[in-house]
């Protein structure tokens, strides 16, 4: 067995029982102090990948994604999930032949999202199940978790939940091994998703449950999307005000020391 086939294997298991965190790496540091801070296991984040470049979530094409994912999986020392948006492919062969690259790259998982930034809208039902059912194929064939993703709530204040549980019971029968609907903060809601059948991620926020009472309803898997890139880059600009403005070095106090820093980037895994 290879190490990315024991990742896939470890990152399988981890959805069985309880719950576990999943932090969003953008980068190899990033990935490697989450890791050593006690991560099981670290997602990318697409927003966070496009902020290390300038830009803003959905600008980063595929062959970007691809080089970022293999760092990852190579460097993060635990199993490493893709965000990848709607797997880019305007067809469902085109999703499968982006699962299939992201296979090759080494990571344990992926995600499908139903809403397409070319269009601006939630893609029908139908078309997002077949998609779903074409990346599930992919990934199964390689041993990899697919987490379909139920986007609604994330771009609709009025967001229909009945629709978005429709739509996860769906993914849920085309073979998801693990569903998300981002922005859902109801513990009612939230409860009834874990009901459906196939382990539940939360993207967890300031209005979300706390991690023990998620767990109590059911959630397997806790992820941070883009919150924590930007609170690093929060911690940043807090530091160039300071410089700026009292001319103090108190952000330095909040640092990691260099040698420690040094250690936690050295201790990389390999997936290869």
């Amino acid at each position: 067995m290879t190490a990315t086939d024991d990742y896939r294997s470890t990152f399988r298991t981890l959805h069985e029982n309880g719950l576990f965190i999943m932090p969003n790496a953008w980068d190899g540091a990033s990935a490697r102090v989450m890791v050593s801070s006690g991560a099981v296991a670290v997602a990318t984040t697409s927003s966070g990948l496009a902020a290390t470049l300038g830009r803003t979530d959905y600008e980063v094409d595929l062959d970007t994604l691809l080089r970022h994912s293999a760092l990852l999986a190579s460097v993060a020392g635990a199993p490493v999930s893709v965000d990848s948006e709607r797997c880019y492919g305007s067809t469902p062969s085109g999703v499968a032949d982006c699962v299939e690259a992201l296979a090759a790259a080494g990571v344990a998982g992926c995600s499908i999202e139903d809403f397409d930034p070319a269009s601006e809208a939630i893609d029908s039902i139908d078309t997002s199940v077949e998609r779903v059912a074409a990346a599930v194929e992919v990934s199964k064939r390689h041993g990899m978790v697919l987490t379909a993703r139920a986007e609604r709530h994330l771009y609709e204040a009025d967001a229909d939940f009945d629709d978005t549980m429709e739509r996860l019971r769906r993914f849920a029968q085309a073979g998801a091994d693990c569903i998300y609907a981002p922005g859902l903060t109801d513990p009612a809601h939230i409860a009834a998703v874990c009901q459906i059948g196939p382990p539940v991620n939360v993207l967890v926020s300031p209005a979300t449950p706390p991690i023990g009472k998620l767990a109590e309803l059911g959630v397997r898997r806790v992820s941070t999307g883009g919150a924590l890139v930007r609170s690093a880059l929060g911690e940043v600009r807090r530091a160039i005000q300071e410089l700026h403005q009292d001319g103090t070095l108190t952000y330095m106090q909040r640092a990691i020391g260099g040698g420690d820093f040094d250690r936690i980037v050295k201790n990389s895994g390999s997936s290869t």
